[in-house]
Order: structure tokens, then sequence, then C-alpha cells
């Protein structure tokens, strides 16, 4: 089992809303490599909607229901790009 400072957060939340943990010693494991697997997606969604948002910033006839789509969307691609990020870095951390 992982030591307490070792838990990696997880790619999604749990009921409520709360972070998931996952504490195992097997990086290679099935829940590591899913979880590697939905922080990819995720970040490759969040670099599409960038594009998606620069094509909207871009078009003068774009409306206030097309930059609120945007902004929703931007906030849900940002706090995956965080929690990721948040767990890199403890997975970083927890190496050294």
């Amino acid at each position: 089992m992982t030591p307490q400072s070792e838990l990696r957060l997880l790619p999604w939340s749990g009921p409520d809303g709360k972070p998931c943990y996952l504490s195992t010693d097997d990086s290679g494991g099935y829940m590591s490599r899913l979880a590697d697997n939905i922080e990819a997606v995720q970040l490759g969604m969040a670099a599409d909607l960038v594009e998606q948002v620069s094509a909207v910033l871009g078009d003068r006839d774009a409306g206030p229901e097309d930059l609120h789509r945007m902004l929703t969307e931007l906030t849900g691609a940002l706090r995956d790009v965080l929690r990721v990020a948040t767990s890199r870095g403890h997975l970083l951390t927890a190496k050294e």
C-alpha cells in the first residue's frame, strides 16, 4: 500500500464532486493506466477547445450565446487540466 503522501489524485470525481485517490505501488496497473488514458484524453480535448475558442473569438459575428458556451466549456477543461497538473505534480514530488 502506498503511503498517504503518495496517493494519486484521479482524473475524475466521486460522489458529490469529491476527489478520488488511488493507493497503489503498481504504476502500470489497470487503474493507473486508466487514469493515464483519461488524463491524456482530457488534455487533448483541452487543446482542441483552445483552437475552437480562438476561432470563436476571431469571429466578429459570434454572439453572446457562443461566448457563454465557450466559457462554460473552457471552465470545465481548465478544471480537468488543473486536476491533471496537481496529480502529476504530486507524483513527481513523491518520486524525489
